[in-house]
């Protein structure tokens, strides 16, 4: 009897909600599974699913987005083993678990804590409050692979942001099996769309395209391509995160600039009743 020849898994993209093969057919090898490898136009469409997601997910109340982060950290809970299969630590994966109850948890406070009524002389209330900046490009760190994805993703779509993330081209299998994660967490399609492949091709689409909002250079360990980007995000004055230093300590309490970075605060006008 022939030995049974096992069953290759290909690692897909995840865009709108879906789980496409890049639009070019390239794939490359990562822990003997297949992993596909993103083109400049699977970026554009990227871009465009959480272009189309905004309005819906920047209008959903902040509770529902907390219990959405929460339902996300439940299925989390639930796959551990998968994720320690591929190579995270336990304590790696209980952390990441954490971090996504952390954030749900500020869903619907950080309103209260980064806005507020302001003294005015005159009759009137003078309201501050803050909004999502829009669609945020993410280049995720190759370390720590699932709490640093996780640290960059929750601050910025539990604020009414949607994000596209260019994955770590080294650790690729956490980010896309977060993505399965993600597709069954209630997560509405395009809020999160998560690209596998060379940053290097991905990430300068990312920084100039003119329908991204902000960029986190968070991954990017290259001052070069740091540099490259930022000239790149400054064509459309996009807000730009700067790349974390090489000693950040992703276990430590993140606090809210992570959140506050990519919110906008609008300001209201409104007459006093008599």
């Amino acid at each position: 009897m022939s030995e049974r020849v096992a069953v290759r898994k290909t690692y897909k993209l995840f865009i709108g909600g879906k789980f496409p093969r890049s639009e070019s057919g390239r794939s490359y090898l990562v822990q003997s599974s297949n992993v596909s490898l993103a083109s400049r136009k699977d970026a554009r469409d990227a871009v465009v699913a959480a272009r189309a997601a905004v309005k819906g997910w920047a209008g959903a109340t902040a509770y529902n987005r907390g219990q959405i982060l929460y339902r996300a950290a439940e299925m989390l809970e639930g796959r551990r083993e998968q994720f320690v299969a591929l190579g995270i630590p336990g304590d790696e994966v209980d952390a990441a678990v954490d971090r996504w109850v952390w954030y749900a948890g500020w869903a619907d406070k950080l309103a209260q804590v980064y806005g507020g009524a302001n003294p005015v002389a005159g009759p009137y209330f003078n309201i501050s409050a803050p909004e999502p900046t829009g669609v945020v490009a993410v280049v995720a760190p190759e370390r720590p692979a699932l709490l640093g994805l996780v640290s960059v993703i929750a601050p910025a779509i539990v604020t009414g942001n949607t994000v596209v993330v260019a994955a770590s081209p080294a650790e690729p299998l956490a980010a896309v099996t977060l993505a399965e994660v993600l597709a069954t967490s209630d997560l509405p399609g395009g809020v999160v769309n998560i690209l596998t492949g060379a940053i290097t091709e991905t990430a300068p689409t990312l920084a100039a395209h003119m329908d991204v909002n902000a960029i986190d250079l968070t991954g990017v360990a290259d001052a070069a391509l740091a540099t490259d980007l930022e000239v790149k995000a400054a064509e459309n004055l996009k807000r730009v995160l700067r790349p974390a230093p090489a000693d950040h300590d992703w276990t430590a309490d993140p606090g809210l600039a992570p959140m506050t970075a990519l919110l906008e605060t609008k300001t209201v006008w409104h007459p006093k009743g008599v």
